[in-house]
């Protein structure tokens, strides 16, 4: 049994868009989905991409994936990762694929300075919880996420909110 993990390449956002869609299916958001193939190749593979996409093959055959965008501190006054989606398929976990992934996204940072990797994961996935405080995660409860969208988003826009 082997593993790589590698970046996704020109041609496969139909893959990615599968990998969000079974991750979506998972955490019961499938309905929120609105990418779509055409979308996720022109952020990945356009003109100064700013999303990125690693592909975990497990003998070959895509297993999982973790993508994720450069944000920046400034307290650390220094970029890091925000991993927006981590997913391993169902029937592969359990094989260090996830890990492997993070591993991945943690040498990417260290590599490049970066001081931090973070990610937001939902409260009441207590199995991802718990193996992301096995790999020394620490979870920031004091902090609550913000988002503005749709017609909320439109109003702010235009000063109507």
């Amino acid at each position: 049994m082997s593993l790589d993990i590698r970046r996704a390449r020109p041609g496969e956002a139909g893959l990615v868009l599968s990998f969000v869609r079974e991750l979506a299916e998972y955490e019961k958001l499938l309905h929120e989905v609105e990418a779509t193939e055409a979308g996720i190749d022109a952020a990945l593979f356009g003109d100064n991409p700013r999303l990125f996409c690693d592909i975990a093959e497990w003998d070959g055959a895509p297993a999982g994936f973790a993508v994720w965008f450069v944000n920046f501190s400034t307290f650390s006054g220094r970029s890091g990762i925000y991993l927006e989606d981590l997913f391993v398929r169902p029937a592969l976990r359990g094989k260090g694929i996830g890990k492997a992934l993070l591993a991945h996204l943690a040498k990417e940072c260290v590599a490049n300075g970066w001081s931090r990797l973070q990610w937001s994961v939902l409260d009441w996935n207590t199995p991802s919880i718990e193996f992301y405080k096995s790999l020394g995660a620490e979870l920031m409860d004091e902090w609550t996420t913000c988002r503005v969208g749709g017609p909320a988003l439109t109003a702010l826009a235009q000063g109507t909110r």
